[in-house]
């Protein structure tokens, strides 16, 4: 359910094509669908302009391809998060149509021809090693209808290459900042821009990274202003937030 299709089933109760019983068996279907082993949220969309996204670990093939062929009833686009690969090959049999990124451990089928935003988030990396986390960002960005420009491996431990990117970065509405290690490139970001940062932590790190928490804390602890931070490897999380401000 989404602000169209509800446009249009009221349009069909007015011109008389659709009678108000019809329209109100539609209307009690459409908040929720129980599948018995998932109850799919449909009015999220309507109610936040971001339809329900499969989370995909520790669910089965099966119970992932009955939430497939359940939300490709509707018209939303669909996104599929942390897909293990053997399950990503067993839908990518089921659905051609799919768009499989690796890296990110994403599934997507675009449904609807979207005019992306004018405005862009910008992805910004500390790392290599963080691609999988800004991955993720980039496709829930992506689905959302987000213009995106990435911004890889400018860490603080070579200051020179955030420098030379400081054009792209000034020029988004929004950036997504992921790091791990201390988590440090996140406040010297918001230190050089008036644009709202969304710091993500990465569970990249060497021992007294503790899987990410020494970056979390590093960057809830930030000394710059304008700094919100979603959890450790949250790059859907991100990008999610990211959509809201960029779509105000």
């Amino acid at each position: 359910m989404n602000e169209a299709i509800l446009r249009t089933l009221l349009e069909q109760v007015r011109s008389g094509e659709l009678a108000v019983d019809g329209a109100v068996d539609r209307l009690r279907l459409m908040p929720l669908r129980d599948l018995g082993e998932a109850v799919l949220d449909t009015h999220r969309e309507l109610r936040r302009g971001q339809p329900e996204v499969i989370y995909c670990a520790e669910k089965t093939v099966a119970q992932v391809r009955m939430i497939f062929a359940a939300l490709l009833e509707g018209d939303s686009d669909i996104l599929a998060t942390r897909v293990p690969p053997a399950m990503a090959e067993a839908l990518m049999a089921d659905y051609p149509q799919i768009r499989h990124n690796p890296l990110a451990r994403t599934l997507v089928i675009q449904r609807r021809e979207r005019t992306l935003t004018e405005t862009t988030i910008a992805i910004v990396t500390a790392g290599a090693s963080d691609q999988s986390v800004a991955e993720e960002a980039a496709e829930t960005a992506r689905v959302f209808g987000n213009r995106t420009e990435r911004i890889n491996d400018v860490g603080v431990a070579g200051l020179h290459r955030l420098l030379a990117r400081l054009d792209a970065i000034r020029s988004a509405r929004v950036l997504i900042v992921v790091a791990g290690m201390e988590g440090a490139l996140a406040s010297v970001v918001a230190g050089l821009t008036a644009r709202p940062v969304i710091a993500v932590p990465t569970s990249v790190g060497y021992g007294a990274n503790f899987h990410g928490l020494s970056a979390l804390l590093g960057m809830l602890t930030s000394c710059a202003g304008g700094v919100g931070v979603v959890n450790i490897d949250n790059g859907f999380g991100a990008a999610c937030l990211a959509s809201m401000i960029n779509q105000l």
